[in-house]
Formats: structure tokens, C-alpha cells, sequence
């Protein structure tokens, strides 16, 4: 009994843990690309697609685009889609109140019209294929695509033959439909139809029915003024069941297990415990909720709780708002007593039973035995803004941001003045770190300088005046495995030399960073040495500073402002920054985690992780203290779908492609060589916001690199040359996930090709003299083009040449090349010309085009903003911008064309 007594209180915490989930909604509007904004039917498919029914049209949205599929007909009013399922065929069914329809490519299909003329409200199906359709004259059985009609009621004018609703009921062989005339049942062997009057009204037609759904044998069905009502199937009874503070039930829905999932038209949505008979969590439009995530309408019109438990929730004239996918795998630490969320956390102390908290707002001391929190600040400490902890000799010594520092007691949890020697050096000052040697000395990096101390005796005070050490602020003091003591200042680094007991500055090789402003530093197992800088790459060196390099350029922590870095126990790296946390196996593969894997903001503090004596890493975030588990890997649910192509558009227009998808699944699409521009749509269905996404891709034929995206999902070739090809796409770090699609572009000397030159041939032998005569005129008229195109354009050297001199002054003052828009007319009124005599100008005397000449400029653009080291502030997108290019591709292409290298080589010859 206590082990029975045990289990039951676990399942009973595991079920409210789910209910207290966090979760946190986004809206689908029209600025997403919906093209209705009320949303009254929802399904998700096997592949992972969700599909939305509106009132115009079914959508199909695979979480980062929607597809439209438009429902053909002049009466809008019929067009209200009713319900969307899959069937075993993976063929996507759809009723509304004009008929039945399937997806068919990119389009709906009316299915059997002359079968089914009326409206469809509800679809089912069998396990042996048989689908049932629950129509407005009654009920329709297709088996093997042939359709039987059945009445519901014996009297054909019954209102009971308006089927609204229905639920298969496999175990009892049964079909259950609500009507207009209230509930019944056929029973699927013999066919037979029975009526269940509902006993608690007096008339079947002063209850409004909607929909239901089933648990347990039990019915629940949702009416339009009545609430959710009861029905035992045992005992055949009706009853009123909870009361959801309204009584328009637009949707219902269960789990399999226990939760009704109900949502109103005037009241949001709810989760009922069919066990406890009560609401345990909802969902509304209301602001003077905060402990909820609110929903921005209480007009829920459809509902659904998919098989990942996202929550989707379609609504009257205002779209979709979902639940965004978020895998569990970070943690923001908080007890029953004390929560970190919502603190910016600055730095971190973990200890056996005691975690130190510092914030902008204090320190908080969490002692996890007593359970018990103190904070700490103003105006027993003389700033708020605690910037380092560091543990040393059973006490946890505390820096401040304009107050000095402290000393906390772990046993009796005072904090206390340093007062070593008597010195009040440390009552106004900012201290920025601590470190320890080998011989059992503190070192204190301040805006005073650096300091030693032995005890309560200081053995050294260092600052720019009586030493080497650079000026400025002290933020890192670290001693490597070599013993080396590296001090990092404002304005550049020097070392400590145990040997001489002296700082060094001048022993720097020539090609050695050691002027940069570094924030923290980090000896990894194999002693390479990683300098954290404020702004800019990392870069790593090793311990005798002979091969020094960076991590930055060409990876996805470019243009990323880097916070810190640490390893664990399997050697790879986590890189914080201001824009995510990455995983880094040292090698080539990057992998983000950022809101999908459970952190609450991007932005990580320049604070050195901790790893606790149970294998926990904790990591310093602006929302929280974070930790991952040590066995992260094992408890890593990853995302529950493979990737797909989702799309191919071929110059501009979608092209259909035979491909279910998925990892290891690869389509194919066979082009025209005129046909030789395509874009790869794609998702992983992770159903977030799309500025987390994040994919490597290559074109094999013409790539041989991975290329990283995020942020964007999909990827666009121009001008492909004949051949064949495969487009190779998979999440970022995942190559597990690998999906694709294989790309032949036909040659002009294919067989179609010959085919039309044999008849053109034939042709030109039955009317070669009229085809003779043509083609001379043709090419009379081509040698005298070029003629009558700038005959009125004659114009002189001398003139070229003044020309040249205000083109050139006009693009060099006015950066005109730097807008992606200008065009030969507009560059052509703003030096003062006929655009006529502007393309004179460059084909007949610069023998260039005229976007040949514009690119030229935007490229030195490029080149110059790389010299003044631009691309340490801004990522490549950015500078591709600032230098007017429309695209990334055509930058990559006509700079390479130019320069005959691509422009992340340019980039590293420059650093060189």
C-alpha cells in the first residue's frame, strides 16, 4: 500500500508539473501571410503540417510559411470550412458547408458533387479504411471510393438527418452522431439506428448541439446554450457537467487520458479534469491575469491540443494564436520558497546546500537547508550591482560596481567588509574579478588596479603608473596551467612572471591580440587559452602564444558579442552570447540552443558558468539562472518532426514535386534550361518564432561547404547551369535530420530540343526561301541596331571623358550605388544625361554594363568597409546591405567574378 500510496502522489505531482507548465503564446495574422482571419477548423497531419479551415479557405502552415489553398465557388457564405482530417492514405479531407473536398497538389477537389450536395460537418474513419461523413441530409459511408447514403432518421423531414457531430466508437462497434434532433447511435454490423432522447429538456430543439468528444464511456457534448453535457453510454443518462462561465461550447476535445479541452465563444479556453470534475487551467483574453498567458480574443472558435501538447486556438476575425514549441532541457532554478526568473543575473556562487545570486539588485543568498533567502543590498552594502563571486579559503569573496567589496561567511551568512591589512582601498572602488595562484594568494582586478594578498597582507598593488600594466580597469585576472598569471585591462593585456615576480607587456609575438579589450578567458583540457573579447571575434592561442587564431568569421558567432566560454565533461565548448548559447565540438559543428531548448531570453551575462557537484552547469542569463542537467543528452527530446522541402518555386512559380519528406527522403524535380531559377523552401515544424531557426544547406553540383541560415528558411539559386544537382538541407548541428531534393536542369541539346529542331528543320526545307529571305532581313536589321540604337548619341572622347568625371563624382560624394533600387534612368537624371546617352556611354566607351559598373563600386565599398575592420561589428548580411546588393547570392557571385576569391577569403587575407 505505501508503494501504491507513492506512485499515486508521483503521478498526481507529474500531472500538476504539466499543468503548471509554462507556455507562451504567438499570433498568425494577416501579416503572417493568412489570408482569413477567422479560424473555425484545426488539424495537424502525420508529416507534421498544421492545417487551418477559415471561412474562405484551408491553410497550411508548416511553421515558418502558410500555403493557401482557396475554396473555389461565387457563395462565400458556403465556403466555411467545418472539419479537416487525414486519412490512412495520408490524403487530407476537408467538409464545409458546400460538400467534400480533398487536397489535391495545390489545390482542393470537390469530391463526388453529385453524391454529396450539401453541406459536411463532421469526418471519421474506421480502421479498415471506411470513412464516415456526417452531412447535412444525413450520413455517407465511402468504401473503396464507392458512396452509400443512410438515413440517421426513418423520417426523411427529421431533423434528426442533419448530422453535426461524430464520434466512432471502436471498442463498441458503434457510431455515435449528434443531430439537430439530439443523439444517436448506428450500430456498425447491422446497421441499425438508435434515437437518445435527452431527458433534460422537453424538446430535442431547446438544446443547440456543436460538437463532442469521448472518455471512458462517456459522451461530452458541447451545445450553443446549454454548456457541456453528459452522457453515460452505460446507463444511457444525461447530465449537466462543469460550468466554464459560458455556455457557447464551440469546441471539444480530450487527451485519451483524463483533460477535456474546451473552448467558448465569449470565454477562452479551458482544461477540465474529467477525474476531479473541475477546471484545472485556462486561457483568456484578460488583462488583469498575469499568472496566465493570455489569448488576444475569448472568441474561440476552434481548438486543438495536438499530439506535442501545442496548444493552437483558433479565433473569430483575429487568426491563430499558438503555444510555441519549447524542449525542456534547460531550466531556470527556483524552489518552492524562491525563484530566479526575471533576474538578471551578473554572477553566481553554487555550493553544497548555499547558491550566491548576484543581480543589479543585490545578492541574494539561497540556503536550500533552512530554505530560506536573504538578500542583500542597499544600505547595508553601498551598491546594489554585485559583478563577481569567487570561493577561496571557505569564504566567498564579493565585487561591486562602484562599492567596493565584500566578504560573505558561509557558515554564519554574514557579509562583511574586506578590511585586510586595515586598507580602505576597497569601500568606493569597482572590482571586477578574483582569481587564486598556486601559492595561496587572492588576486583582485579593480578600477585601482591589480592586487595580491597573502593573507590579510597585501604583497603587491600593480596599476599603469608603477608598472607595465596597461590603463584602465582590470577585468580578468587568470592563471593558466603553466602558471602564468594573465591580466586583462581596458586597454590591452600583460602578464604576471612568477619567476622575476614582475609584470611583463613587451612579450608578445608580433601577431598576438594583445592590445584588445578582453572580458573574461578560459583554459580548456587540451590548454588552449580563449580570450573573450568585448566586441569582436574569439580568439584562442595556445599557451606559448605561437599559433593564434580566431572563432568568428564564417561561423555562426559572427557578429555575435561573445560573454563567456566553458567546457564540459565530453571537451566540448558552450559559448555564451548576447544573442544565444552555443554548443561547439571544437571541430566544425555549432549547434544554438536559445527559447526552443528552454532559455527565457538570449541574452547570457558576462558571468563564468559553474559546474556543481551533481554534474549541473549554471549559466548567468538575463532572465534566471539556468542550469542543464549532466545527463542532458539523454534527456534531450529533441524536436518531434524530421525536416522537410516544403516548397520549390522555379522563377517565381511553385512547382509540384512527388516527396512525402523527411530525414533521408529525397524528391526531384526536372527543369527546362530556361527554368534555372529555383528556391528551396523548408522547415524542421519546430512551431516557434522563426527568428529561432536555424539550418545548414548546400547545392552538391555547385557547393561543396555547408552554408548556416537562421533566422530565414529557404535558399535561392540563380542562373544554374544545365546538370544535375542535390539540395542537401538539415538543422543546424543535427545531421541526423538531413533532407533533400535532387535538381536536374535539362541541357538545350536534350531530346525535346532536338525534337523542335528536326520540325524547324523540316520546315525550313518546305519554306526555305521565305525563311532564307527572313533571316537576312533579321540579320540586317541586328548589324544596323547598334547603329540607329546611339546614333544620336555621337558622342566625343573629350565628352566620354567629362562624363566619366561627374558619374564618378556623383557615385563617390552620394554613395548613389549603396540603394539597391537605382536604375539607369534614375543615375541618369541626376548627372544631367538622357539615359539613351548614359548606356551610350557604357557599352560604347567603359565596354561595361551599366550593372557591371554599379557592382564594381559596391564591391570597393565592401573592400573598404572590410580595411576599417567593419565586419568585427556587423555581420556579412549587414555589410552586403550597407554596399546596396539586393542579395546575398548575386553579392557572392559578382564579387567572386571580380575578385576571383569568394568574400569570407578576402576577409581572412585581410585579417592577416
Amino acid at each position: 500500500m505505501r508503494t501504491i500510496y507513492l506512485a499515486v502522489c508521483l503521478l498526481f505531482l507529474s500531472f500538476l508539473s504539466a499543468m503548471s507548465a509554462p507556455f507562451t503564446f504567438r499570433g498568425l495574422t494577416g501579416s503572417d501571410g493568412l489570408s482569413d482571419l477567422t479560424v473555425c477548423a484545426l488539424y495537424k497531419d502525420s508529416c507534421g503540417y498544421m492545417w487551418m479551415g477559415t471561412s474562405t479557405s484551408v491553410e497550411r502552415f508548416d511553421g515558418i510559411h502558410l500555403k493557401h489553398y482557396p475554396i473555389p465557388g461565387e457563395n462565400e457564405k458556403l465556403k466555411w470550412v467545418n472539419t479537416i482530417v487525414e486519412t490512412s492514405d495520408n490524403r487530407i479531407w476537408m467538409g464545409n458547408d458546400m460538400g467534400l473536398w480533398q487536397v489535391d497538389g495545390d489545390s482542393l477537389r470537390r469530391v463526388a458533387p453529385d453524391v454529396i450536395a450539401h453541406g459536411v460537418r463532421s469526418i471519421c474513419q474506421g480502421d479498415d479504411g471506411t470513412l464516415y461523413i456526417g452531412s447535412e441530409t444525413g450520413l455517407y459511408i465511402c468504401r473503396d471510393g464507392a458512396f452509400e447514403f443512410r438515413q440517421v432518421d426513418s423520417n426523411i423531414l427529421s431533423s434528426g438527418n442533419f448530422v453535426i457531430s461524430l464520434y466512432l466508437d471502436k471498442a463498441g462497434g458503434s457510431l455515435w452522431m449528434i443531430t439537430r434532433n439530439g443523439l444517436y447511435a448506428m450500430n456498425l454490423k447491422n446497421g441499425k439506428t438508435t434515437h437518445y432522447p435527452n431527458s433534460l429538456f422537453k424538446e430535442e430543439s431547446e438544446c443547440s448541439y456543436r460538437t463532442m468528444t469521448c472518455l471512458d464511456s462517456v459522451l461530452y457534448i458541447g451545445t450553443m446554450n446549454h454548456g457541456i453535457l453528459r452522457f453515460d453510454m452505460k446507463t444511457a443518462a444525461f447530465s449537466r457537467y462543469v460550468d466554464v462561465g459560458c455556455d457557447v461550447i464551440m469546441s471539444l476535445s480530450d487527451d485519451g487520458n483524463d483533460m477535456l479541452y474546451v473552448g467558448t465563444d465569449g470565454n477562452g479556453v479551458h482544461f477540465v479534469s474529467v477525474r476531479e470534475r473541475r477546471i484545472v487551467r485556462s486561457f483568456r483574453n484578460d488583462p488583469e491575469r498575469k499568472e496566465e498567458p493570455g489569448l488576444r480574443s475569448n472568441s474561440v472558435y476552434s481548438l486543438l491540443v495536438d499530439r506535442d501538447s501545442l496548444v493552437w486556438v483558433g479565433l473569430y476575425q483575429t487568426g491563430v494564436d499558438y503555444t510555441v514549441h519549447q524542449e525542456p532541457l534547460f531550466a531556470v532554478y527556483k524552489t518552492p520558497y524562491f525563484t530566479s526568473e526575471h533576474i538578471p543575473v551578473r554572477s553566481i556562487y553554487i555550493g553544497s546546500g548555499k547558491k550566491l545570486i548576484g543581480s543589479r539588485n543585490g545578492l541574494y543568498c539561497i540556503d536550500e537547508q533552512k530554505q530560506s533567502v536573504v538578500r542583500f543590498g542597499t544600505p547595508s552594502l553601498r551598491s546594489n550591482i554585485i559583478l563577481t563571486c569567487y570561493a577561496f579559503l571557505g569564504k566567498v569573496y564579493i565585487g561591486t560596481y562602484g562599492g567596493g567589496m565584500y566578504v560573505f561567511e558561509l557558515d554564519s551568512g554574514k557579509i562583511l567588509d574586506f578590511d585586510a591589512d586595515g586598507s580602505e582601498a576597497f569601500r568606493h572602488n569597482s572590482v571586477f574579478c578574483f582569481s587564486s595562484d598556486e601559492e595561496g594568494r587572492l588576486w583582485i582586478g579593480a578600477s585601482t588596479g591589480v592586487y595580491c594578498y597573502k593573507g590579510n597582507s597585501l604583497l603587491h598593488h600593480f596599476d599603469h603608473k608603477n608598472s607595465p600594466l596597461p590603463e584602465g580597469n582590470v577585468y580578468v585576472v587568470f592563471f593558466d596551467s603553466m602558471r602564468k598569471g594573465w591580466i586583462c585591462t581596458e586597454t590591452g593585456i600583460a602578464i604576471w612572471d612568477p619567476a622575476s615576480k614582475t609584470i611583463k607587456k613587451n612579450v608578445f609575438p608580433e601577431h598576438f591580440p594583445d592590445k584588445a579589450k578582453v572580458g573574461s578567458m578560459f583554459e580548456d583540457s587540451e590548454h588552449k587559452l580563449y580570450f573573450v573579447p568585448y566586441k569582436g571575434n574569439l580568439f584562442v592561442s595556445d599557451l606559448a602564444m605561437s599559433k593564434v587564431y580566431e572563432i568568428g568569421p564564417g561561423t555562426p558567432l559572427e557578429g555575435k558579442e561573445i560573454r563567456f566560454v566553458t567546457e564540459d565533461k565530453d571537451s566540448c565548448l558552450w559559448i555564451g552570447t548576447g544573442s544565444g548559447l552555443f554548443y561547439y565540438d571544437k571541430k566544425n559543428s555549432f549547434v544554438p540552443y536559445n527559447f526552443v531548448s528552454g532559455i527565457p531570453d538570449p541574452n547570457f551575462l558576462p558571468c563564468e558558468p559553474v559546474r556543481g557537484k551533481d554534474g549541473r552547469i549554471w549559466f548567468a542569463n538575463n532572465e534566471g539562472l539556468l542550469y542543464l542537467p549532466e545527463n542532458w543528452k539523454r534527456q534531450r527530446r529533441g524536436l518531434p518532426y524530421t525536416m522537410h522541402v516544403t516548397e520549390v518555386y522555379v522563377n517565381g512559380k511553385s512547382v509540384p514535386f512527388p516527396m512525402k519528406g523527411g530525414a533521408g527522403t529525397y524528391g526531384k524535380v526536372i527543369l527546362d534550361p530556361e527554368q534555372n531559377n529555383v528556391t528551396f523552401r523548408f522547415s524542421g515544424f519546430a512551431f516557434t518564432d522563426p527568428a529561432y531557426a536555424a539550418y545548414e544547406y548546400k547545392l552538391e553540383g555547385l557547393e561543396n561547404d555547408w552554408k548556416r541560415l537562421v533566422g530565414k528558411s529557404e535558399a535561392v539559386y540563380y542562373n544554374l547551369e544545365p546538370g544535375a544537382y542535390v539540395f542537401k538541407v538539415r538543422r543546424m548541428g543535427e545531421p541526423d535530420t538531413e533532407t533533400g531534393m535532387a535538381v536536374k536542369v535539362l541541357s538545350p541539346t536534350n531530346w525535346k530540343a532536338w525534337t523542335i529542331g528536326i520540325v524547324l528543320c523540316c520546315i525550313a526545307m518546305v519554306c526555305s526561301f521565305f525563311v532564307y529571305v527572313g533571316r537576312k532581313r533579321k540579320e540586317r536589321k541586328k548589324l544596323e541596331a547598334p547603329k540607329e540604337k546611339y546614333r544620336t548619341s555621337n558622342l566625343s572622347d573629350s565628352e566620354c571623358r567629362q562624363l566619366v568625371r561627374k558619374l564618378e563624382n556623383a557615385m563617390s560624394e552620394k554613395k548613389l550605388y549603396a540603394s539597391p533600387d537605382l536604375k539607369l534612368m534614375d543615375l541618369a537624371e541626376i548627372i544631367g544625361v538622357s539615359s539613351h546617352t548614359l548606356s551610350y556611354l557604357f557599352n560604347q566607351y567603359l565596354k561595361k554594363s551599366y550593372y557591371d559598373y554599379v557592382n564594381d563600386w559596391r564591391i570597393e565599398e565592401f573592400k573598404e568597409l572590410i580595411a576599417r575592420k567593419a565586419h568585427a561589428k556587423y555581420t556579412l548580411n549587414t555589410l552586403i546591405e550597407k554596399c546596396g546588393f539586393g542579395s546575398r547570392a548575386s553579392f557572392f557571385r559578382c564579387f567572386k567574378n571580380k575578385t576571383g576569391i569568394t568574400p569570407n577569403e578576402y576577409i581572412k587575407q585581410s585579417n592577416q
